[in-house]
């Protein structure tokens, strides 16, 4: 359904997407993560055609961005981070100028509309002001907005960014009951969201797409690796990069920037091919240090997010 082909976005000099390809299909709920500054917003502006590709090429339905983009707008409803809404008005006539803006006829608004408020779930506060709700409420209003002449594509941008959990549970189903219908892109850094709600992943970082997948193809590809998590007492960072470091299939050493009550937790990362706990145990016995804690667990989403947009 989208198509996107070498996009590239240039600020001056500052390269913000950096020769993206993806395919996107009707029906996909597809999350976009990746760190601040990674370039997700601007590739959304493109998709959306606030923005024109410096090269490259989007194509939604065999429409191209750079020649049918009115077209092309017709076709998705968005969502900033920052929902633009009127604070002063009443939810009501705020939806219904919206619908008046979109030109939708007295029957069909009203219809729509009330639909809605269903999926929305703006019951009850129809005729109190946009000012008076709460955050997560105003992104209900937002979604409201975005939706209202019934778009094939929806694009959110950071959706759940600064809701609390309730809220963010609340906008998840919302998220999932429209993705039963239509096509949805999110960008977003906070990775239990996109594990819960998305169909498929793509991770962005310095502009460039570092992984494509299902949240399970992205943990298999990930798992080569596993972590031992450590928590010692008595240690310096030194002494313990240097121990664990003469161990085979060792492959990294993370120690904290700072040390907590002068206890130190490490993780190593290490191959699959053996189980080396026993070994960092025995290290450990050859040592004074007190052991609180050693345990192993295979990558997760998290895990695989961090090494792929580590600064080195």
């Amino acid at each position: 359904m989208i198509h996107v082909e070498n996009l590239t976005k240039y600020y001056s000099e500052l390269c913000a997407v950096d020769h993206i390809n993806l395919d996107i299909q009707k029906g996909e709920i597809l999350g976009l993560l990746g760190p601040n500054g990674a370039g997700k917003t601007t590739t959304l502006r493109m998709l959306t055609g606030f923005f024109l590709p410096t090269t490259g090429d989007i194509r939604v339905k065999n429409f191209s961005i750079r020649e049918n983009t009115l077209e092309i707008k017709k076709l998705i409803g968005y969502l900033p981070e920052s929902a633009p809404l009127y604070h002063s008005m009443l939810v009501y006539d705020y939806l219904n100028y919206i619908a008046d803006v979109r030109g939708l006829d007295k029957e069909k608004k009203a219809s729509r509309i009330r639909k809605l408020v269903d999926i929305c779930g703006l019951h009850g506060i129809m005729h109190k002001t946009i000012e008076e709700l709460s955050k997560g409420l105003k992104q209900r209003v937002g979604l409201a907005h975005a939706m209202m002449d019934d778009p094939e594509i929806l694009v959110l941008d950071e959706p759940t960014s600064g809701l609390d959990p309730n809220q963010i549970a609340e906008i998840r189903e919302i998220i999932k009951q429209i993705g039963k219908e239509k096509t949805v892109i999110l960008s977003t850094h906070i990775l239990s969201e996109a594990e819960a709600t998305c169909d498929r992943i793509v991770i962005i970082n310095k502009g460039k797409i570092v992984a494509d997948g299902s949240t399970e193809a992205l943990k298999q590809e990930g798992n080569h690796e596993h972590i031992i998590n450590i928590s010692l007492l008595n240690a310096d960072i030194p002494s313990i990069k240097n121990l664990f470091g003469s161990i085979d299939g060792v492959l990294r050493i993370d120690t904290p920037a700072t040390v907590r009550d002068d206890v130190i937790d490490v993780s190593l990362t290490c191959t699959v091919s053996d189980d080396l706990r026993k070994t960092v145990y025995r290290k450990i016995k050859e040592t004074d240090w007190d052991l609180y804690e050693l345990r192993q667990e295979t990558k997760t989403l998290e895990h695989i997010f961090r090494d792929l947009t580590r600064e080195n």
